[in-house]
Parts: C-alpha cells; structure tokens; sequence
C-alpha cells in the first residue's frame, strides 16, 4: 500500500485502498488485515490513524474484529458487490460529464471519447 500527498486524509486512503482490495477480490473472505500496530509501523503513521481506518472499514460491514485476533474479511454478497461498483461507474462517469461540460464538449464527443477508451482497453 502506498500513501500520497492529497486532500484525502491518510486514513481514509488507507479505508479505500482495502475497500478496494476486498471488492476485487484480492483480498478474501476470511482472510486477515495486517495488525493495526504492524500497518502503522510499515506506513510510518499513527496507530489512532491505522484504527480509524479500520473502524470505517467494520463500519461498512466489509471487515470484522476478533478480541486478539485483528479484523477479517467479511463474506461479501454478490449483488451488494456489483451494486457498489454500478455506483463507482455512475459518479466516475458524472465526474467525466461534468468535465466534458466544462470543456464545452458535446454529448456524441463524450460518446466517441469513451468509445475509443473502450476500444483501447479491448487491445
């Protein structure tokens, strides 16, 4: 995991980049997060900091803790899965219109544009 300079405090860029990881499925049901001490000595941050950041986890049912075990991955259901990533499309792609607006495209430029990403991404 790597952290970067941004606007985005570093608890919830830890959060989102397990978030991440869990609804892709590298990392599993089951399986166990780095201790919260262990993760803040690798990322050279507070330990309050690495907590925060899997409280908000357990607090969006992906993970659970266990009384001297650490937090584990939750089962995640397939529908709900798919549901969050049907919203991360939805605001990525109101950001891109927002954007196209701003740079006075029209919509069928819009279209082209992802067309074209489509297509690359298919090579």
């Amino acid at each position: 995991m790597k952290l970067v300079k941004s606007d985005v405090p570093i608890y919830r860029q830890i959060s989102d980049s397990f978030k991440a990881d869990i609804l892709a499925g590298r990392i599993s049901e089951g399986e166990y997060l780095p201790s919260i001490r262990e993760l803040a000595k690798d990322l050279k941050i507070s330990v309050i900091t690495t907590m925060k950041a899997y409280e908000e986890l357990q607090q969006e049912g992906l993970v659970t803790s266990v009384q001297g075990k650490g937090f584990y991955v939750n089962a995640q259901d397939s529908e709900m899965l798919k549901e969050q990533h049907l919203r991360k499309v939805e605001e990525a792609l109101n950001t891109a219109i927002a954007a196209a607006d701003v740079a006075g495209m029209a919509d069928e430029e819009l279209i082209d544009t992802l067309k074209t990403l489509l297509s690359i991404k298919e090579n």
